[in-house]
C-alpha cells in the first residue's frame, strides 16, 4: 500500500516546525492530501507527491543525474509506487533504480533524520505521449550521507538517465535544496556519518545484563526480538547520550544507571535497508526490572552471557555482550560473599539519592537553573544545580556535577549539609528519594552552560521571590532552610 495520509500528515507537520514560513507555498500539498485519490498516484491532479534522494558525499559534494527527457541534472527521484511504504523508502528506491546507490550505501543524517531536508512545489510541462496535462510536483527531497568514503560505482539505468555529476553544496541545481544545504552545513551537515540511534549496555557489574524484549508487530524495528533499551535520535537531541538518557525516560522511567560512557559504535540495518550506525553506552544498575514501569516492549530481564544462545537477539547483540563481559570480568570475591547490589535485608526499600547546590551570593540571592523544556525531568523549571550520586561520596558528587554542569569549583572543605528532604515524587514512582541539599559557602567561576539539554539558563534568585515554576521539593527545600530546619518530607 501507498503511505498513509496520516503519516505524510505528521511528515509535513515536523518539516513545517522548522520551516514554518513555507506553510503558504505548500497549499498545493495540501489541496493533494484533501483530493479523493491518493496523493502519491501521478494520476492525481492537479499537483502529487514525488520522491528524491539527497545523496551527500565526505566532500560534501550531492549527486546529480542528467534526465534524458527533460535534459535537466537533478537529485535521484520520481513518483511513488504502491509497493513503497513511506516517502524516504520511494526516495531509496528511486536512488537505487536510476544511479545503483543501495539503501545499505546510505545512513540518514542527524539534522534532518527521517524529515525532509526540503519540500519543493515546481511545475511540470503537459506530455501528451502519456496523457498528462500540465501540472504540479511536490518533491520531498530526503537527504542521505554515503556511509563509505568513496561514492559507489554508479549503476546508471540507460532508459531514463543520461549522466551523473557531483556538485558542491553552492552549485547544487535546484534554488531551495541549495539554499537549504548551505544553511545546515553551518549546523554540521559535512557529509561524515554519525550515529542516529543510540542504545544502553546495562550491566550489574556482576555479569548480568538487562535486555528488553520488543513488541512483535509489524512495521516495528526488529520485532519480537531481546534488544538495548535505547532507540532512534531525535533532531532536538543535542548528543547520542542525551538520546539515551530521554529514551530511558519514555521507556523505563524511574531507570538510571550510574557511570553511562561510551563504549562503541556498532551498524545494524533499518526496515528500509538503511545503515544504521549506534552508538552504545554502558552503565550499571542491579535493581530488579519487575519494580521499574515498562512503557514500550513487553518486559526486561537480566542475563548472563551463557544464556544469550537461548534467546533471539537483534543482530550483533550476542558478540557485543560477550566482549564487554570479557572486557569486564565479574569481581572475584569469596562464594560466601557474593551479593548483588540490590540485596538487603528483607522489606527494605532502597532509596536513589540525589545531591544539590544551594549556593547563595552576596546579596543572599541563590542559583537556579532553567530546565530545557524536553527535559525528562522537571522541564521548564527552575531547580537547583543537582545530580544523581553514583558510587561515590556526596560531596565528591556534589563537586563533580558543579565543574561537570556549570564551570564551578568548590572545595569540598566548603561544604555543609543544610537540609534534606525525603520524597516520593509520585505514588507509583519506582524508587523513593533521599534529596541532599548542601550550601558552598566559597567557590570560584562563573555559572555556565555546560549541558544545554538539561539546562538553558543559570539566574540568581531572591528567596522571597522565587520564580512561579520551580521544582516543588526545591521550593520546600528554600522556604525550610530560610526556617532553619534541616529535614522535610515530600509526597509520602
Amino acid at each position: 500500500m501507498p503511505p498513509a495520509r496520516s503519516d505524510i500528515r505528521t511528515l509535513l507537520s515536523q518539516y513545517l516546525e522548522h520551516q514554518p514560513e513555507e506553510g503558504k507555498q505548500l497549499e498545493p500539498l495540501f489541496v493533494a492530501l484533501d483530493a479523493q485519490a491518493s496523493p502519491t498516484s501521478r494520476t492525481t491532479l492537479p499537483g502529487h507527491i514525488t520522491c528524491s534522494a539527497v545523496v551527500i558525499g565526505r566532500d560534501r559534494r550531492v549527486l546529480h543525474i542528467g534526465h534524458k527527457a527533460t535534459g535537466k541534472l537533478l537529485a535521484p527521484g520520481g513518483h511513488g509506487e504502491w509497493a513503497d511504504r513511506s516517502l524516504l523508502a520511494a526516495a531509496l528506491r528511486e536512488v537505487s533504480e536510476e544511479a545503483g546507490v543501495a539503501p545499505g550505501d546510505l545512513c540518514l543524517t542527524p539534522q534532518f533524520l527521517e524529515v525532509p531536508i526540503d519540500i519543493d512545489v515546481h511545475d511540470i510541462d503537459a506530455n501528451p505521449a502519456k496523457g498528462e496535462p500540465a501540472h504540479q510536483h511536490i518533491d520531498f527531497r530526503f537527504a542521505f550521507y554515503l556511509t563509505a568514503e568513496l561514492p559507489p560505482q554508479l549503476l546508471l539505468q540507460d532508459e531514463e538517465v543520461s549522466g551523473a555529476q557531483w556538485l558542491p553544496y553552492a552549485d547544487v541545481r535546484s534554488p531551495t535544496l541549495r539554499t537549504k544545504l548551505l544553511d545546515a552545513e553551518i549546523r554540521g551537515l559535512d557529509g561524515r556519518p554519525e550515529p542516529v540511534n543510540a542504545s544502553v549496555l546495562i550491566h550489574d557489574g556482576r555479569g548480568r545484563y538487562l535486555l528488553h524484549l520488543r513488541d512483535l508487530r509489524d512495521g516495528i524495528w526488529q520485532p519480537g526480538v531481546f534488544a538495548l533499551l535505547g532507540g532512534g535520535r531525535e533532531r532536538d537531541d543535542a548528543c547520542p547520550e542525551a538520546t539515551v538518557r530521554r529514551e530511558l525516560a519514555e521507556e523505563v522511567p524511574g531507570l538510571e544507571p550510574v557511570g553511562l560512557t561510551p563504549y562503541s559504535v556498532e551498524e545494524e540495518t533499518s526496515v528500509d535497508g538503511l545503515a544504521v550506525p549506534i552508538a552504545i553506552y554502558a552503565g550499571r544498575w542491579s535493581g530488579d526490572p519487575d519494580t521499574v514501569e515498562l512503557h514500550e516492549g513487553v518486559l526486561l530481564r537480566w542475563f548472563t552471557p551463557d544464556m544469550l544462545d537461548r534467546l533471539r537477539l537483534s543482530p550483533g547483540l550476542g558478540d557485543l555482550i560477550r566482549r564487554h563481559a570479557a572486557e569486564h570480568p565479574p569481581a572475584s570475591v569469596p562464594p560466601e560473599t557474593v551479593r548483588l547490589q540490590d540485596e538487603a535485608p528483607e522489606g527494605t526499600e532502597l532509596h536513589i539519592v540525589g545531591v544539590h547546590l544551594h549556593l547563595e551570593d552576596e546579596h543572599g540571592r541563590i542559583l537556579l537553573g532553567l530546565r530545557h523544556p524536553d527535559s525528562s525531568y522537571a522541564g521548564s523549571q527552575w531547580h537547583f544545580l543537582a545530580g544523581h550520586c553514583e558510587r561515590e561520596a556526596a560531596i565528591t558528587c556534589l563537586v563533580r556535577e558543579a565543574k561537570e554542569e556549570a564551570g564551578l569549583v568548590i572545595d569540598p572543605v566548603d561544604v555543609e549539609l543544610v537540609h534534606l528532604v525525603h520524597l516520593v515524587d509520585a505514588p507509583a514512582a519506582a524508587r523513593p528519594r533521599i534529596q541532599l541539599i548542601f550550601r558552598a559557602s566559597s567557590w570560584s567561576g562563573t555559572p555556565e552552560i555546560l549541558e544545554p539539554d538539561r539546562c538553558v539558563q543559570w539566574r540568581w534568585w531572591d528567596p522571597q521571590d522565587l520564580p512561579a515554576k520551580v521544582v516543588p521539593y526545591t521550593r520546600q527545600a528554600i522556604d525550610r532552610i530560610l526556617e532553619g530546619r534541616p529535614y522535610s518530607e515530600m509526597g509520602w
